[in-house]
């Protein structure tokens, strides 16, 4: 059996809010059985991401919030600085803050990644997800 180590997570109230809902709709014993499931799921992707070499095709779909300083502004110089993978992308508004960007990429997946990345850890970005495929 492993051991079991505990951690402390601060969350704010409105997200707190709805994985408790989660947890009552999924029928979940526990928080912390969910949160070990999406931590188990984010490592998984990161490890396969990881691993990945060569030439893939895929999307990142992001949502953001366009009121965040700077933030289109940078996701506009991002996204022209890897315009060697970027093929297309479209832009739905989805409230008056918060826009859905997908963009479809094609070419060297450690690029990919990279780009992926740097997107995902910019302010105001709320929600990265990036699927790839071999082409």
């Amino acid at each position: 059996m492993s051991r079991v180590a505990r951690v402390g997570v601060t969350f704010p109230s409105e997200l707190l809010n709805e994985l408790d809902e989660i947890v009552q709709k999924v029928g979940y014993p526990s928080r912390s059985k969910a949160i070990q499931e999406s931590v188990k799921s984010l490592v998984t992707e990161h490890r396969w991401l990881g691993d990945e070499k060569g030439a893939r095709v895929g999307v990142i779909v992001l949502v953001y919030d366009h009121e965040s300083r700077g933030l289109e502004d940078y996701l506009t110089d991002t996204e022209h600085e890897y315009a060697r993978v970027i093929c297309s992308s479209i832009h739905v508004h989805l409230t008056e803050r918060d826009c859905l960007e997908a963009i479809v990429v094609r070419g060297d997946a450690t690029r990919i990644r990279d780009l992926a990345e740097r997107l995902r850890t910019r302010r105001g970005v709320k929600q990265l997800k990036l699927t790839v495929v071999s082409p």
